[in-house]
């Protein structure tokens, strides 16, 4: 059985190294990059099922790099990863995105997430409104 192809994109050495560590117990990691430009590049030439993108990225930042991969024919499924838990960057992300997981949560919702999203499902958090 052939694995799902993902592509992992994030600033921070320890964080990409964790996250492509955690997907290759289920996922075929084809590239682990460090900004979005060498993200759009990478996809172009490893066509992954999934691209997991932070957000704050220098080059090109995730939302801009997502907006580029989804514009393509057979665009990948986009799985923001972010420290921002503020509900404009949540909704940003899922103008163009299928999922968003914050940082402090990957370890838990990660592999999930990546999961709904390639059964099409999307995979946002609830976002709390306060009363002021």
């Amino acid at each position: 059985m052939t694995r799902s192809r993902v592509l992992i994109a994030d600033d921070h050495a320890h964080i990409l190294k964790r996250v492509s560590e955690m997907l290759e117990t289920q996922y075929e990691v084809v590239a682990a990059v460090t900004n979005g430009l060498d993200a759009v590049d990478a996809a172009s030439v490893f066509h992954p099922d999934v691209v997991v993108l932070d957000v704050s990225m220098p080059v090109l930042n995730g939302l801009e790099a997502a907006h580029q991969l989804t514009d393509g024919t057979c665009p990948p499924r986009v799985v923001f990863l972010s420290v921002h838990e503020d509900p404009d960057y949540i909704d940003a992300a899922r103008s163009v995105g299928h999922a968003y997981v914050v940082k402090r949560t990957m370890m838990a919702d990660l592999l999930p997430a990546v999961k709904r999203v390639l059964a099409g499902l999307t995979a946002f958090p609830v976002v709390a409104a306060f009363a002021e």
